[in-house]
């Protein structure tokens, strides 16, 4: 597993199958039936950097070192189409029903109709450097971008034709990868920044406002909602403070006092993704590993167990409350 912060490379698809890239190889692995499969190996020098399954888990969309985007018909390992539009790597991607939108270092936005021949619907130039987050509302209406530059955009569905974002917020002071829109209150939107802020700030994107801001003292690189409780998890990497990094922290919203945290990974957190049901969160590391918690679960006795991916995919139930 590449040590990349600005890459995203590991989603959790509602058919139950995790998908994950490990250098130049793409794995599958189905969490009902423990089978692991690899779906292609590619050239070292265009490794994936950014993986999503679409939201009917029908097709996995992998963008390229340099700059393919493709989409991939994972149960029959087939490769469905390219998709053009970007120049330089593509690092982040997520799905809006049949819309595909991709984000690059080449500084761009582009929204892909994948039903359509000519592809590409919407081009956005907006960020001045790489664009290292996106992410989709639940409602589907509003689009959040983070990049490099310590930008987070917000841009309406209705409205992105027109290149107009909807705001334009400068509040951090590093790169905004980590994005987590809030499944049960309409436009309340998590973000997370680099290592020079090192800050998880909570917006009310109706209103164009910072409701909230806690310094972690440690990067951000993951964020992700309880779908059950009224909690959010944060996964991190360096900080200044051996005390903080490489943990995994659960906040309880909407106060943000700190419930728990959890201090058992030997290298920083690269990306986190969550089970379709919501119960168990899985932790992509540096050090190679995939670790899984079930931390949004009603706590539980630990019980780790080795699996088929034993060299590099760690099993772990941790209470963490």
């Amino acid at each position: 597993m590449r040590n990349d912060f600005y890459m995203n490379i590991l989603d959790w698809g509602k058919n139950n199958v995790l998908a994950v890239a490990l250098g130049s190889d793409l794995y599958l692995w189905n969490s009902e039936t423990v089978n692991v499969r690899k779906l292609f190996h590619v050239s070292e020098n265009d490794h994936p950097t950014s993986l999503a399954w679409s939201q009917d888990a029908k097709y996995l969309a992998v963008g390229y070192k340099g700059s393919k985007l493709q989409l991939w018909d994972a149960e029959a390992s087939k490769l469905v189409r390219s998709l053009k539009g970007h120049n330089r790597r593509v690092a982040t991607i997520t799905w809006n029903g049949h819309i595909l939108t991709s984000g690059s270092r080449d500084r761009s936005i582009i929204n892909h109709d994948v039903r359509a021949r000519n592809n590409v619907t919407c081009h956005l130039r907006a960020h001045s450097q790489e664009v290292c987050g996106l992410k989709w509302s639940e409602t589907g209406n509003l689009l959040a971008s983070g990049g490099n530059e310590n930008l987070l955009y917000i841009w309406e569905s209705s409205k992105m034709n027109s290149s107009k974002y909807l705001y334009c917020f400068k509040d951090h002071c590093a790169a905004v990868k980590a994005l987590a829109w809030c499944p049960y209150q309409s436009g309340l939107l998590a973000s997370g920044g680099g290592t020079e802020d090192g800050c998880i700030k909570l917006w009310n994107t109706q209103m164009g406002t910072c409701i909230n801001t806690i310094d972690t003292n440690s990067q951000v690189c993951g964020l992700e909602w309880n779908r059950h409780h009224k909690e959010i998890l944060s996964g991190h990497g360096y900080s200044p403070s051996e005390l903080i990094k490489n943990q995994l922290c659960l906040w309880r919203y909407p106060s943000m006092e700190k419930v728990g945290n959890l201090k058992r990974h030997t290298s920083r957190v690269l990306q986190l993704s969550q089970s379709p049901d919501g119960l168990t969160v899985v932790s992509a590391v540096a050090d190679g590993t995939l670790r899984f918690w079930n931390i949004f679960g009603p706590p539980c006795a630990n019980n780790s167990r080795p699996s088929a991916l034993d060299s590099f995919l760690s099993n772990k139930t941790s209470p963490i409350r």
